[in-house]
């Protein structure tokens, strides 16, 4: 048993029996890396990561390979969901010594911690093109005694690369409209025609780009927008990627039409399915769509919760040691559940003698992906649960059930969306139930930890957490009128402020500026598996605007509009969250309710949100004598009568008041299409 017993990482756990003598990342173990002048090997890895698994096996497990370890390196293991912000800084380096980057990473650094080579899987013998994981142990042993010059050399070209990424302003023209508009067409180009998302192998879900090209849809009633954005979730719907007997979806699937998944299931990729699905099933009211958002909700709540609440990280890709073991399917398999009902099942779902992938069959729609007549459906509903009994005598796939602040922020914002838009009262309980065991469990003060596990608390909070609960915290808000999440939502933003914000060159660290940091403070607002905190943050700080009338807000969005401008406009995709935000900005449109907040008049106001698609409507409920603050267009407004009363207002100014939710609609809808556009059909299944 190594050092990593000590940990409650269930990804760190899972190696506590190597013979590796694993050491946590801590300021002590880097100590004792300078005090022996050992170079150190960092390797990064997660639960749910099935060539983290491989590594392990054929390595890490090995007591040849550990005795090369233990006596060249001192050796650390990571959780990258823990600690993203060293995965980060050893990704970026990764990725400027001309290697591509992903999971497992190997790193190797000097005695000072600081990188001078690395890579990601290696096997035990030379193959796919790489060396053998020993040779490479001696190699880069061999480097650091014999050849300190070349050495000293890699690392300060590294840490000066890295400081160029993270900590220097681009400077370059503000973000605005233009650039905007040009970012939407210029990926709505790089979408593939056949299959939907972004063209080429593997195929991540990327949801904060389908989010633009919906919001350009919505703009400007254009259809490209509209066909990119429901050929890439008809297709992941229908798609491998898609788990059609217990809902979820995968983290990507690693050929180019959605079929074979990277099985691992993340919460952030759900949430984000989540809320896509619901932005664009309120406008086409497309039936498979709004089965998937009552799936994956289902998912989420049957098999992610944690005592308290709050949602687990992820589900692993193995199980009995086999990647997909649990989500595939024979031939013989599908004909002894269903019996004389198989023929059906197994012509939707491609279902064939010889597999459709490696032998076995992973179901899939992508065949028949329109939906059948309703009785058929009905049948093929009660045949995936006859399935989904049976599979569930397999062996499952084991959960990291560590609870992310940043992660529980998404999957809580897009639940409560969710409830508000399909009108489910049970889902908002569980958003808000999740929401306060971050705020109080995981919270001292307004302060958060990362991470929670074993009634521990990890490192402590990154901007990603605050950035993502303060967004949760004013959906919560302007579902429920509720004051508490405001000022959850202004409290977190403060300490945003006071701790993350880099008043030299603009923007959010991930990093507290009282905390740890090794090498540089990452800042960026490039999304990565999750969006961007300063992406997150342009959504926030407008919202806070439009609710508070704080000017302050508005000084702090425009200064990223200003900072990260460049960054945007070389990498729109990585930059999607950011633009989406900038979306926001430019054409929020703010929808004041007077009226006591639970009577039936406001609801009925509140049920025409479910029927229309405004991605950047901005609610404030107030009870009636209650006052906006000045400055806000509406300021002084109030019920007309005794009915409840809605003001729509755009900048300075609001329209007359509505007393008639069907008037509301019009307006709405008429304010959602541009000049000269046509509502649009809904699509099919």
């Amino acid at each position: 048993m190594n050092l990593l017993a000590q940990s409650t990482s269930p990804y760190l756990l899972q190696h506590k029996d190597n013979p590796v003598h694993w050491r946590m990342w801590s300021p002590e173990v880097l100590e004792e890396a300078r005090a022996s002048d050992k170079p150190i090997m960092v390797s990064v890895g997660y639960a749910a990561c099935h060539w983290c698994h491989v590594m392990a096996h054929e390595s890490f497990e090995n007591p040849a390979t550990a005795a090369v370890m233990n006596d060249l390196f001192v050796n650390i293991k990571i959780d990258r969901e823990e600690r993203p912000d060293l995965d980060a800084i050893f990704q970026t380096a990764l990725n400027m010594m001309g290697e591509q980057g992903g999971w497992p990473l190997t790193m190797f650094l000097t005695s000072k911690g600081e990188p001078y080579w690395g890579g990601t899987y290696f096997p035990p013998e030379a193959k796919f093109g790489k060396p053998a994981f020993g040779d490479v142990l001696k190699e880069v042993a061999r480097l650091y005694r014999e050849n300190g010059e070349q050495v000293s050399k890699n690392t300060q070209t590294i840490r000066t690369g890295l400081q160029r990424v993270f900590e220097v302003n681009r400077p370059g023209p503000q973000l605005d409209p233009m650039t905007l508009d040009a970012a939407m067409k210029r990926l709505c180009q790089t979408f593939d025609v056949f299959h939907g998302g972004l063209a080429g192998a593997p195929k991540f879900p990327n949801v904060p780009v389908t989010e633009l090209m919906w919001r350009a849809y919505s703009n400007t009633g254009l259809s490209q927008f509209q066909q990119a954005v429901d050929l890439t979730l008809t297709n992941m719907s229908q798609g491998g990627i898609y788990d059609h007997l217990g809902g979820g979806f995968a983290r990507y699937a690693v050929d180019d039409v959605w079929l074979v998944p990277h099985f691992e299931k993340m919460l952030y990729d759900n949430a984000l399915l989540i809320d896509i699905l619901t932005m664009v099933w309120l406008h086409s009211r497309n039936p498979t769509y709004r089965a998937r958002i009552e799936e994956t909700v289902g998912w989420t709540l049957r098999e992610m919760l944690v005592e308290g609440g709050a949602f687990a990280s992820s589900l692993d890709a193995d199980s009995e040691g086999e990647e997909g073991k649990f989500y595939t399917w024979s031939e013989a398999e599908i004909d002894t559940v269903l019996g004389k009902d198989a023929p059906l099942f197994k012509q939707v779902y491609d279902v064939r003698p010889q597999g459709n992938w490696e032998g076995k069959n992973i179901l899939h729609r992508l065949r028949m992906a329109l939906a059948l007549p309703a009785v058929q459906e009905g049948k093929l509903n009660a045949l995936r649960e006859k399935l989904f009994v049976a599979r569930a005598k397999r062996i499952a796939p084991s959960r990291d059930d560590k609870v992310l602040a940043d992660w529980n922020g998404l999957m809580i914002h897009a639940i409560a969306s969710a409830a508000e838009g399909l009108n489910r009262i049970d889902w908002q309980a569980a958003a808000v139930k999740a929401f306060w065991f971050v705020a109080e469990t995981m919270g001292t003060g307004d302060r958060l930890c990362h991470s929670w596990r074993a009634g521990q608390a990890g490192a402590p909070g990154l901007a990603d957490d605050y950035a993502n609960m303060a967004r949760a915290a004013i959906t919560l808000y302007e579902i429920t009128g509720h004051k508490p999440y405001l000022d959850k939502a202004v409290a977190w933003t403060k300490i945003l402020d006071d701790v993350f914000w880099r008043s030299d060159i603009g923007g959010y660290a991930l990093t507290a500026k009282d905390g740890e940091v090794p090498l540089v403070r990452v800042r960026t607002v490039l999304d990565g598996a999750t969006p961007a905190a300063n992406g997150t943050m342009m959504h926030v700080l407008a919202r806070l605007l439009g609710v508070t009338g704080n000017k302050h807000y508005a000084e702090r969005y425009s200064v990223l509009t200003q900072a990260f401008a460049e960054d945007a406009r070389r990498q729109p995709a990585a930059a999607a969250t950011y633009y989406c935000g900038f979306d926001l900005i430019l054409r929020a449109v703010q929808i004041v309710i007077v009226g006591e907040k639970n009577s039936s008049s406001v609801a009925a106001f509140r049920d025409v949100f479910r029927r229309v698609n405004l991605p950047n409507k901005i609610i404030i409920t107030m009870a009636p004598g209650e006052m906006l603050y000045a400055g806000h267009p509406a300021a002084g407004k109030g019920q007309i009568g005794d009915k409840a009363t809605v003001y729509v207002c755009s900048g300075q100014t609001c329209s007359v008041p509505i007393t008639d939710p069907n008037q509301l609609e019009m307006q709405l809808k008429t304010r959602m299409l541009p000049a000269g556009a046509m509502p649009s059909a809904p699509v099919a299944s």
